[in-house]
């Protein structure tokens, strides 16, 4: 496994101790979280525990990965919901605190928060009980985030934290905003880029990727 040495993204927000992070910092971190997660989706597969601490930092912190694959798992077409509830309170989708089937919306709603997160430094749903928290959640009732950050931010925020996971964009929608766009070339060489965003090459690799996973997932754990 790769080691870390920047420790979990969560671990970055608390040690900034109420200094906010720069929009530029948020969205680099952001675009490299959602590659990760679009690399999984388009093989048909939900994270189902997307939350700050499962996002570790490499290279001085600069370079963002997503991980512990622990309780992910394969769909068998794009279309089938998944019925297992799962993963981290703060970060439940409405979906599956109201016991109802989910598919990859559902990762969608989680990376809202820990965008949300990003932002303002603070879980974007809380509540004194269990109880409060998931009434919060399905009305999806959360502090606006704070006005210095660009428009398109703001914005991308209140899309992602959609009720309905019909509303929610795919992440390889989230991933064509403008203001994202640019930062892909950063982080993807020509080649990458060619592999994750062709869907000739999907496709053809698709069965063998899948096999890989299965094959990784059953060995490694928790990471792939």
């Amino acid at each position: 496994m790769e080691y870390c040495g920047g420790g979990d993204l969560m671990k970055k927000i608390k040690m900034q101790r109420g200094v906010f992070f720069t929009g530029e910092q948020v969205v680099d971190w952001f675009v490299q979280i959602c590659l990760g997660l679009k690399h999984i989706h388009d093989r048909k597969i939900l994270h189902r525990d997307i939350k700050a601490q499962n996002i570790f930092l490499t290279n001085g912190g600069m370079k963002a990965k997503l991980g512990d694959f622990g309780i992910a798992r394969m769909l068998n077409n794009t279309m089938e919901l998944a019925r297992t509830c799962v993963g981290t309170p703060y970060y439940l989708s409405p979906e599956i605190c109201e016991s109802r089937p989910y598919n990859n919306k559902t990762d969608i709603w989680s990376l809202g928060c820990v965008l949300y997160e990003l932002c303002t430094l603070r879980h974007p749903f809380e509540g004194s009980s269990l109880r409060q928290l998931v009434g919060n959640i399905c009305r999806g009732s959360y502090n606006p985030v704070p006005s210095h950050y660009s428009y398109d931010l703001r914005l991308l925020v209140t899309q992602l934290f959609k009720v309905n996971p019909r509303d929610r964009p795919s992440v390889s929608s989230v991933l064509k905003r403008r203001f994202l766009e640019e930062h892909i070339s950063k982080h993807l060489d020509p080649q990458m880029m060619q592999e994750e965003f062709s869907h000739t090459v999907l496709h053809r690799n698709r069965a063998v990727a899948s096999q890989a996973v299965k094959t990784r997932a059953g060995a490694a754990g928790t990471f792939i």
